[in-house]
């Protein structure tokens, strides 16, 4: 039955060698990925990983108290789940869908299967796991040394870099939970941004106006997690 949609938009899924996508394409199962919807739970093993292709989901690390703030992003360069091959079974942090699309979801036991391989598969995955490790590392970073403006011109990018379009569906309440902060700074903020003609932003909808003042604005840490994407995967075609 062919896809309603092309699993290979996905990075990851795209750089699998011709062997090993043919073993994985009758178990990839299309899936929706709506706004909101929890994929992984804190402390609980999942019985699927994610790969997104139009949708992304946030890691986020979620306090006592219910405050929340996001440690990674993930879209169409990676996919959801790499503490099931890295040995950790489960991990505190929840993953959510921050921007409603689509993907594709692969058994645990098929993703374990072609891990212990220890092959092309395994070095992918390691590969792909330094760099979102880099990313953690990264918004740890900036979230403790940079100015509002530059957390949000780097947020922003980053879900660009995953999504096929320059509008993202986000409302300032969202993103103030992503990063941590109050929405009235986010509202603020993102005031600036647009008056700069960066972005437009109306009833929930941020587009991307200029990229490169964006990419000016911002600080070191967007290069810095883009760059080690760039160097650990594999090139696919860009859309």
């Amino acid at each position: 039955m062919p896809f309603p949609h092309d699993p290979r938009t996905n990075r990851l899924l795209a750089s699998l060698p011709d062997a090993e996508w043919q073993r994985w394409r009758p178990l990839l199962e299309s899936v929706d990925l709506p706004l909101g919807k929890v994929l992984h739970e804190p402390g609980v093993a999942s019985a699927y990983v994610y790969f997104p292709t139009s949708a992304i989901v946030s890691m986020l690390y979620v306090l006592a108290d219910g405050a929340s703030a996001e440690i990674a992003v993930i879209g169409r360069e990676g996919l959801v789940g790499v503490t099931l091959f890295m040995g950790g079974g489960s991990t505190p942090s929840r993953t959510v869908v921050q921007s409603a699309g689509q993907g594709f979801r692969l058994p645990a036991p098929a993703m374990l299967e072609e891990f212990q391989r220890a092959g092309p598969v395994m070095h992918l995955l390691l590969r792909y796991t330094q760099a979102l490790i880099t990313q953690m590392a990264q918004t740890a970073v900036c979230n403790r040394h940079h100015s509002l403006d530059q957390q949000l011109c780097r947020w922003l990018l980053l879900s660009r870099d995953r999504l096929p379009s320059d509008e993202l569906v986000m409302t300032q309440e969202l993103i103030g939970n992503m990063l941590g902060v109050r929405r009235e700074g986010v509202t603020e903020a993102a005031g600036r941004l647009q008056a700069a003609g960066l972005i437009r932003y109306a009833r929930g909808r941020i587009t991307l106006l200029d990229r490169a003042g964006l990419e000016a604005r911002t600080c070191e840490c967007y290069r810095v997690v883009k760059c080690e994407y760039d160097r650990l995967l594999p090139d696919v075609p860009a859309t």
